[in-house]
């Protein structure tokens, strides 16, 4: 079996997310065969190095010899089982574990599929929580600009990237959107504190005026991942906690994205300082594994549901597959990467190598801005550097360098013409020189084809 081979079957029957099927017309498909550590290999042999931890999920690497000998534990144990009204040991373990390393207050974990099915979780149960309470009048939530929570109708409904959003605007619930604290749009020689700090007056405002009619503001910590990377200073979400605190309105911090190291604290919340109300995980909670998502929350929010059965206050969200006893054991895994190594320490020394590989970017005459939190750059690809003018989105300059990148044995997939490496916390300095050269080369290829 050939790459060829393996592409024709999967066009005659697969449809990909977040992909026009015609560009494949075009553009190969890539079958993967196996992979080991930060790399990736074809059917064909040739290998990708994934500088973007396979869509932000893969910590610790492919075919990770830890997370695979506690799945294959599990496998001979309990796969799952129904978790209305039964539990198991993989799923109590985990949540004990969240609750302990999380932010302190969050003392209740309520487990779904994926990234979106938190934020769906969340949003339900802060509305949910608000009615219990007698306040009905509380139907809305606030979010930013840029921001971006997932792809179900709420979810989908509280981002704010258009590209995402405009086609389903009909089916959508009205949310109140604020300008955001991204600081692409700082003053010269104005830092990322004063800025946020700024914005946040934004915000405030928002706040008095629709509080009695908010439920939660929702917000992603640090960095607008789907968003083109944008990223803002920690003192916009110490700001946030005391002004939800103040109106009466709840606090949703989406870290599933930026959550466990990604911006160089286990959570992004941790560099405010802060809890929030309710804390959306995924992506790398499993390790990359299997999909499993949680909502972390308050032992407050948790006595809002708990009453007799006929008052008909509780919470009956459900997925088929909540819990998963394997899912839940691939997160146990991971955790115990985290606890068992030192694996934020190793990498902040590696954030400090990621700057170096990426140092070069700042001079191109093509990149506006080359923006970095913990383990993720973000270099903004533009057609003049000086007046920030953005290539048109119709001339896909942020294709070319993933073809190129292709081509040179590197996954990058850019949002847009934003280039960005969040890589798996496995790799060594010169796998990042290497991907850092690829990405060169790649936005030379982009800038003058």
């Amino acid at each position: 079996m050939n790459n060829q081979d393996m592409a024709n079957r999967d066009l005659a029957v697969l449809w990909h997310p977040c992909t026009q099927m015609k560009d494949h017309e075009h553009l190969p498909m890539i079958p993967i065969k196996a992979g080991q550590g930060v790399w990736l290999e074809d059917f064909d042999g040739n290998r990708y190095l994934d500088a973007i931890s396979s869509w932000w999920v893969n910590l610790f690497g492919h075919a990770n010899s830890a997370i695979i000998a506690a799945l294959k534990d599990q496998l001979d144990t309990l796969e799952h089982v129904i978790f209305a009204g039964f539990t198991h040991e993989s799923g109590i373990r985990l949540a004990e574990k969240l609750v302990e390393i999380s932010p302190v207050g969050l003392t209740r974990c309520f487990y779904a599929d994926n990234g979106s099915a938190a934020v769906e979780v969340a949003l339900k149960m802060s509305f949910h929580y608000w009615r219990n309470q007698g306040q009905t009048q509380k139907t809305k939530f606030m979010t930013l600009e840029n921001s971006y929570h997932g792809e179900t109708l709420g979810a989908l409904a509280v981002g704010n990237v258009a590209l995402y959003k405009e086609t389903y605007a009909p089916l959508l619930m009205e949310v109140i959107t604020v300008p955001g604290p991204d600081c692409y749009h700082c003053e010269p020689g104005e830092s990322w504190a004063d800025y946020s700090t700024r914005r946040f007056a934004l915000m405030d405002a928002a706040l008095q005026q629709h509080a009695d009619s908010v439920c939660a503001v929702i917000i992603e910590p640090l960095v607008q991942c789907a968003g083109s990377m944008r990223m803002y200073d920690a003192v916009y979400l110490s700001l946030l906690r005391e002004a939800c605190d103040k109106y009466g309105v709840h606090l949703i911090a989406d870290e599933i994205a930026v959550g466990f190291g990604r911006t160089g604290t286990l959570f992004a919340c941790e560099q405010a300082g802060i809890s929030p109300d309710f804390m959306c995980l995924s992506k790398g909670l499993t390790g990359g594994y299997l999909p499993l998502s949680a909502v972390l929350t308050t032992d407050r929010v948790y006595q809002a549901f708990y009453d007799d059965y006929t008052k008909l206050s509780a919470f009956l969200h459900s997925h088929s597959y909540t819990g998963n006893a394997l899912a839940c054991r691939a997160g146990l895994a991971t955790i115990n990467i985290f606890q068992q190594q030192a694996v934020i320490e190793t990498n902040r020394s590696l954030a400090v190598a990621l700057t170096n590989a990426a140092a070069r970017f700042h001079g191109h005459p093509h990149v506006a801005e080359v923006r970095q939190t913990g383990m993720i750059v973000a270099i903004e690809l533009v057609k003049n550097k000086q007046t920030r003018e953005p290539y048109p989105w119709q001339e896909r300059r942020g294709l070319k360098v993933y073809t190129y990148g292709l081509s040179q044995g590197v996954l990058l997939r850019p949002l847009g013409n934003v280039i960005y490496f969040m890589p798996p916390y496995i790799i060594t300095e010169a796998e990042l020189e290497l991907l850092a050269e690829v990405a060169w080369q790649g936005i030379q290829y982009a800038v003058s084809n």
